[in-house]
Formats: structure tokens, C-alpha cells, sequence
């Protein structure tokens, strides 16, 4: 798997790395995305892998959980995304995030999703949107707005990637 970008520096203080799979699903120009109505934001739906659990099988979980999505016909390796930032809770003092990025094919067939409370409480919801639309948004969002999310940044360079290699 390709890195995407310049891995961080690791600063002093304890680390807990989490690994996350991250799912890039294109139909034309448009991406399925997750609008979250707390930071004003536009995100890959994917999220963390457990314990002992297969990439590809927290890929589908996520991308099920998230967008209701019934099931995954083709998927393939874009590339890891890696960031460092500070943890909010008292365990350790910064989180690195090791976001490792599939090209999905889907049926096209989708369920309710079954977010998080914590998703359903943040106004969490999957929408296609046009990918020049979704950047532009999020530029505008960390630009101007006080409630954008810490993801925000790279999301937009996400967006940019895929932009650049697929349309």
C-alpha cells in the first residue's frame, strides 16, 4: 500500500495508535460520503479496526454500519493516510491514526444504516455529493468555521487524492 503522505514525527509522550480502514466508493464525479451536521464536514465513511479483525472484514462492517450498504463486489488498495494529534482522554497523549484507504465497488443495494449513538447524536448521515462539491465545502468549513472536527484536514487531502487518480 502506497503512503499517501509524509509520515509524522512522533513527538515525546505516550502514543496509541489506531488503525482504521477507510472507504472510497465513486459513481461518475460523485463520492459517497458522511455529512456530519455537528463539524459541517464531509468524511470517508470507514472507522476503526478491532482487535484480531481483518481490514477487508472492518471495511464492510463500517461501510454496513455507516451507509447501510448491503455488500462489496470489488475492493482495492489506494493508499495509508497517517496523522498524529493530541488525545482527548487521559490514557495517552496523542492518538497516531493509521487511515489505510480501499476503492470499493458496491451492489448497490443499501439498508438502514446502524450508527453509533455518538454518530446519531452528531448528525451523522451518508449522502452522495459531487467530489468537487465535497471539497469545496470542506475548504469553506475549516476556513471559516468554528465547529469543524480535527478530521477535517485530512479529509480534504483525501478528497484531492482521489480527485487526482480517478477523475
Amino acid at each position: 500500500m502506497q503512503l499517501l503522505n509524509t509520515p509524522p514525527t512522533k513527538p515525546e509522550g505516550s502514543i496509541f495508535t489506531r488503525h482504521t480502514a477507510r472507504a472510497i466508493v465513486l459513481n461518475g464525479n460523485d463520492i459517497l460520503l458522511l455529512f456530519t451536521e455537528r463539524y459541517d464536514d464531509y468524511t470517508l465513511p470507514g472507522g476503526g479496526v478491532d482487535e484480531n479483525e481483518a481490514i477487508e472484514a472492518a471495511l464492510l462492517r463500517e461501510l454496513q454500519e455507516e451507509t447501510g450498504v448491503k455488500s462489496i463486489t470489488h475492493c482495492s488498495a489506494f493508499g495509508r493516510f497517517e496523522e498524529v494529534r493530541a488525545w482527548y482522554k487521559d490514557d495517552f497523549d496523542y492518538v497516531h491514526i493509521v487511515s489505510d484507504c480501499y476503492v470499493c465497488e458496491i451492489c448497490g443495494e443499501f439498508d438502514k444504516p446502524q450508527m453509533e449513538h455518538y454518530e446519531i447524536a452528531n448528525g451523522m448521515r451518508p449522502v452522495w455529493v459531487n467530489i468537487d462539491d465535497a471539497i469545496a465545502h470542506n475548504k469553506q468549513t475549516l476556513a471559516q468555521s468554528e465547529k469543524k472536527g480535527l478530521s477535517i484536514q485530512r479529509e480534504i487531502f483525501l478528497l484531492e487524492k482521489i480527485k487526482t487518480a480517478f477523475l
